[in-house]
């Protein structure tokens, strides 16, 4: 048996190959079909109008996005949205608004931006209340 490997970034790489290998193990199930003709089936289903090779290629996108959304998180994320949102010209108060129409996101992670945004105000020398 090989030892245990405490190696982070071998755990990373496990979840990222495992966002994409549960989706095609779950589109494999819906298929009804085993074996090869699952397999065919799922990556068919998968691709759409771009079959197998768009099976493959959606399975490799899904891939890349896990593995920006581990490296970054979803604070991350949020905030490079924002930090665009505020170089594209809004204001404060419209990316506010942007941020409580999130219906998707938590009321902490909320919270999280809506900080960030007051020190982005306090930074411009006008700060608010978020």
């Amino acid at each position: 048996q090989a030892p245990f490997n405490p190696d982070p970034t071998k755990n990373v790489k496990m979840r990222i190959a495992g966002v994409p290998g549960l989706v095609l193990v779950v589109a494999m199930a819906v298929t009804g079909y085993a074996g090869a003709a699952a397999l065919t089936t799922a990556l068919a289903a998968l691709g759409g109008p771009f079959g197998m090779l768009g099976g493959i290629g959606l399975l490799l996108l899904l891939g890349l996005i896990s593995r920006a959304l581990s490296q970054i998180g979803f604070e991350g994320l949020f905030k490079a949205v924002l930090n665009r949102l505020r170089a594209k010209g809004h204001t404060l108060e419209e990316i506010a608004e942007v941020v409580d129409g999130y219906w998707f996101v938590s009321a902490q992670l909320k919270r999280k931006l809506r900080h960030y945004l007051w020190l982005w105000g306090g930074q411009s020398g006008g700060a608010r209340k978020c």
